[in-house]
């Protein structure tokens, strides 16, 4: 992990354009309240990962830091999941 900045940026635009697809998919395929539900998906977890990477008194920052980036990894892969099978 480079950093703390880099992972930030990571999440946001993980996520921003996991957004951004749930968007353009429950546009094409006209299920826009299935896509809100995934968009809302996103944000809270976008939420909890920035509250996490802010938190402090961390014993093992490393450690902290490489789970944090497995959730973002696996959060992410799970909402492609879900826009995929609108």
């Amino acid at each position: 992990m480079a950093s703390i900045k880099n992972l930030k940026k990571d999440i946001n635009y993980v996520l921003g354009d996991v957004i951004e697809y749930a968007l353009d998919v429950s546009t094409l395929k006209n299920e826009p309240k299935k896509g809100d539900v995934i968009i809302d998906e996103a944000i809270e977890t976008f939420d909890a990962l920035v509250a996490k990477v802010n938190a402090s008194g961390v014993e093992n920052k490393k450690a902290h830091f490489n789970a944090i980036n497995q959730e973002l990894e696996t959060k992410a892969k799970g909402l492609v999941e879900k826009i995929n099978g609108l």
